[in-house]
């Protein structure tokens, strides 16, 4: 497990650590030491606690004026004991979404486990996100069954293209894109064109 690191391809255009905004800013990160465990294995040092002892993420990307962010996730999603949704989103969404971001790609490739509870949390960061939405990517087939138990998916996106994805292969805006797309498609919704950069 500590050979798995967040994605870093991004880095030159985001660093949540140096986003004054983040609820991350200032974060540091060691390149050699590694503390940080998940059931007793050790994960790569590059990933940043949300407060949870099974589950760890990096924001990837982050454009306030376009109301978007990508959060990759590692380990086991426990709500039944860690009640990690509770500290996903008092810890990072609540911050994210008061500085304006309403689109939220959620990277679930190395989240292993899902151990739900109730919903109340997820309705929450749904009533949060207003007219954006929540997209679950690349999680895996047992996780997204275990998650539409316990009625996540009436908050979180998942399904169809998004389930596998080559999201790498973007950069990030056009990520959202491709995903805004998708998501409209399903709704009958005409795209979204995000404001693109100024020189």
């Amino acid at each position: 497990m500590h050979t798995i690191e967040p994605h870093y391809n991004w880095i030159e255009q985001y660093s949540a650590a140096d986003d004054p905004r983040s609820p991350l800013f200032g974060a540091e990160n060691s390149l050699e030491a590694y503390t940080n465990t998940i059931y007793g294995y050790y994960i790569h040092p590059q990933w940043d606690s949300l407060g949870s002892d099974t589950l760890f993420f990096k924001i990837l990307f982050a454009d306030y004026e376009d109301g978007i962010a990508v959060l990759e996730f590692i380990g086991e999603w426990n709500d039944a004991i860690e009640n990690d949704i509770m500290e996903l989103k008092r810890n990072i969404i609540d911050i994210l979404t008061h500085e304006g971001i309403r689109k939220f790609i959620l990277i679930g490739e190395n989240v292993f486990n899902f151990h739900g509870s109730d919903d109340d949390y997820y309705e929450e960061w749904y009533e949060d996100a207003e007219d954006g939405w929540i997209a679950g990517v690349n999680f895996q087939e047992h996780v997204r069954r275990e998650m539409k138990q316990y009625n996540v998916d009436n908050y979180i996106n998942f399904g169809g293209q998004l389930d596998d994805l080559p999201w790498r292969i973007y950069e990030p805006r056009r990520l959202f894109e491709v995903v805004d797309g998708l998501l409209n498609r399903r709704l009958g919704l005409p795209e979204t064109e995000l404001q693109t950069p100024t020189e």
